[in-house]
């Protein structure tokens, strides 16, 4: 992407908050692409054993809470690279979704993803409710939400865990809306900012992008249970 809009001091909110949605699609793109192309290429195969899937579990959190932790520290071209990283090896984790869900299930979840996100993304960027009153809610319901997913490994909830996919859609819905007010909250503080404005576009992209991520995960459980 072309920095140069950045070095203005008159750089609007609306080309701030469309650059910080093109990382976010460009990082879609890119997981998109791995997922496909791993799979095709058969190696995917490589990738079903449980050590596999825990290495890449592990490289994934990993690279998240690095990111996040340390974004304002590391280089701008350095945040850039370890978003794309983290696409990549979710790419690599998504490819072996063919081997539980039909194609026609992932397409429908894909798309039905867009559209709820597409809408909650408008209700927080247009709204004028301050959204940040929901967030002890929101990390209630993430917290829940890996609680009940540690406790699903070892017991069945049978028709809990539907209830539970429905929780998670409503959740991260609400993190739709939260992060995509947050654009405005960081633009406003750091608009004088060159180098951090450029930051927190990536971290605001990758916080889009585990919340499209997450509530396509949820979509698809639930169709894949109908």
């Amino acid at each position: 992407m072309n920095d140069s809009f950045y070095t203005s001091k008159t750089q609007s909110l609306k080309k701030y908050t469309s650059k910080t949605f093109g990382w976010m699609f460009l990082g879609l793109m890119v997981t998109f692409c791995f997922m496909i192309g791993v799979y095709k290429s058969g190696l995917v195969m490589m990738l079903l054993s449980l050590p596999a899937m825990a290495l890449l579990a592990a490289l994934e959190l990993g690279t998240v809470i690095f990111l996040s932790a340390r974004v304002s520290k590391m280089s701008v071209a350095a945040s850039r690279v370890l978003f794309f990283v983290y696409a990549i090896l979710n790419g690599l984790t998504f490819s072996t979704y063919f081997f539980y869900f039909n194609v026609s299930a992932l397409m429908l979840a894909f798309g039905v993803t867009a559209i709820y996100f597409g809408v909650m993304a408008v209700v927080g960027y247009f709204t004028s409710v301050d959204l940040s009153r929901l967030q002890p809610i929101l990390i209630s319901g993430l917290i829940f939400l890996v609680i009940f997913n540690l406790v699903a490994m070892f017991f069945d909830f049978g028709g809990m865990e539907r209830l539970f996919c429905f929780v998670g859609v409503a959740i991260f819905l609400g993190f739709t809306a939260y992060d995509t007010q947050k654009i405005k909250a960081l633009y406003e503080a750091y608009s004088h900012d060159e180098n951090m404005l450029k930051r927190t576009a990536i971290i605001s992209a990758l916080q889009l992008y585990l919340d499209f991520v997450n509530l396509f995960l949820y979509i698809l459980r639930l169709f894949s249970k109908d």
